[in-house]
C-alpha cells in the first residue's frame, strides 16, 4: 500500500479515510501508544471499546486465531480494532509454520472484513523476508520516527497536553539534545513541567534540568575519545550501563555531543564560551568546553563519528539489536582517528 509518518497517519485518521490493516513498526514507547490510541478514537466510540477493541500478541496465539477474530462481527459496534502485538515473531518461526502464515495473510488481505481495522505492531521488520514485503504491500505501514523539522513542533504539542507552553527555542533545543526521540521528550518535559510550575518553560530550564543532568556524562566521555583512550572509553561505558543507561539514550547524547562539536570546530580556537554560548546554543561553561574539544579532534574524524553514530542508531532500532556489542563498536570506532589534526588545520 504505502509507508507513512506518524503524522500522515494522524492527517489520514483526522480527514475519517478508511484504512483496513495498518502496521505501527519501530520501538519508540510514546509513538505506538499516541498512534494506537488515535486509532481507537478514529474507529471505536468510547462507550463500546470495552467490545470493540482487542489485544492479542502474535507470540501467544495463533494467526488462525487473529484473524478468526478479525472476521468476526463485534458485538454493539459497527466497526471494531484489532491490536497484533509482536508480529515480528513471525520471522522467528520454521519456514513451514511462516508460509502457512502468509496463505492465511493474503487470503484475508484479498477480501479484508470492513468492521475490522487490523493493527500490526512489530519493533522491526526484515525487509528481505516476504512477511514484511506482504505487510508493504497490502498495509499501511506507519515508521515510528520522526523528522528533525517535526521533533519540536512534536515537543511542544507534548508540553501544551501536559498543561504547559515552551519557548520555541527550547523546543529545538530539547528535540536535539534528546536526538528527537519522542518518549525521552515525553519523559523530560514532565520533569520541566513540574519544575516550571505554571510558567513558560524555557531554555534556560532546558539548561538546568536536561543539559546538566548530561553534560558531566557527555564531555567526560568527549575527553577520553579525544584523547584517543579507548580501553578507559570503553571502561566508562560499562558504568554508564550499570547505572542503568538506555543504550539509545547514550547515542543520542553523543549525537548531539558530536553536532556541537562540528559547529565549534568552525570557530576560532581561542573563541570564549559567552562569545559562543548563542551560537551555540549552550552555556558559557559548555560552549568553551565544546571548543576546546573540538580543536583537538579533525574535522574529518568528527564527521566520521557523526556517520558512525548514524550507523550505531539504525542497528539499535534493527530487528534483533545487540546493544552492548553495537556500544562497544562504536566507542572503538570513535576513538580511532583518521587523521590528526596539524597545528591550526581546519
Amino acid at each position: 500500500m504505502s509507508t507513512a509518518s506518524p503524522e500522515k497517519l494522524l492527517q489520514r485518521l483526522a480527514q475519517g479515510k478508511p484504512v483496513a490493516a495498518i502496521v505501527l513498526e519501530g520501538t519508540d514507547i510514546y509513538l505506538r501508544t499516541l498512534c494506537r490510541a488515535k486509532i481507537i478514537e478514529a474507529f471505536v466510540p468510547q462507550e463500546v471499546r470495552d467490545w470493540a477493541v482487542l489485544r492479542l500478541s502474535a507470540r501467544e496465539v495463533g494467526w488462525d486465531e487473529i484473524l478468526g477474530r478479525a472476521l468476526t462481527v463485534p458485538m454493539l459496534a459497527r466497526r471494531q480494532v484489532l491490536i497484533v502485538e509482536s508480529a515480528e515473531s513471525v520471522e522467528k518461526l520454521g519456514e513451514k509454520s511462516r508460509d502457512e502464515i502468509l496463505k492465511a495473510l493474503e487470503g484475508y488481505f484479498e477480501s479484508p472484513a470492513p468492521f475490522t481495522v487490523l493493527v500490526i505492531e512489530a519493533e522491526g521488520l526484515d525487509g528481505r523476508q516476504r512477511f514484511a514485503k506482504l505487510l508493504h504491500e497490502k498495509a499501511l505501514v506507519v515508521e515510528l520516527t520522526i523528522g528533525a523539522g517535526s521533533a519540536p513542533l512534536m515537543a511542544a504539542q507534548m508540553a501544551h497536553d501536559l498543561g504547559a507552553e515552551i519557548d520555541r527555542d527550547a523546543a529545538v533545543v530539547l528535540a536535539e539534545m534528546l536526538n528527537g526521540s519522542p518518549a525521552r521528550m515525553r519523559i523530560e518535559l514532565e520533569k520541566l513541567t513540574s519544575y516550571a510550575r505554571g510558567r513558560r518553560i524555557t531554555r534556560a530550564d532546558i539548561e538546568t534540568l536536561v543539559v546538566a543532568a548530561r553534560r558531566n556524562t557527555v564531555w567526560q566521555l568527549a575527553e577520553l575519545l579525544a584523547n584517543r583512550r579507548c580501553d578507559e572509553a570503553l571502561a566508562f561505558l560499562e558504568t554508564l550501563w550499570r547505572n542503568g543507561e538506555q543504550p539509545a539514550g547514550i547515542v543520542g547524547a553523543l549525537a548531539w555531543m558530536y553536532r556541537k562539536l562540528v559547529e565549534a570546530r568552525d570557530l576560532p580556537m581561542h573563541t570564549r564560551g559567552y562569545q559562543a554560548a548563542r551560537q551555540l546554543g549552550m552555556s558559557p561553561e559548555s560552549a568553551e568546553t565544546a571548543i576546546r574539544q573540538a580543536h583537538r579532534i579533525a574535522k574529518k574524524d568528527l564527521l566520521a563519528g557523526i556517520v558512525a553514530l548514524a550507523e550505531a542508531d539504525s542497528q539499535l532500532k534493527s530487528a534483533n539489536p545487540d546493544p552492548r556489542a553495537t556500544l562497544e563498536f562504536l566507542i572503538a570506532r570513535l576513538a580511532s582517528p583518521i587523521t590528526r589534526p596539524a597545528a591550526g588545520s581546519a
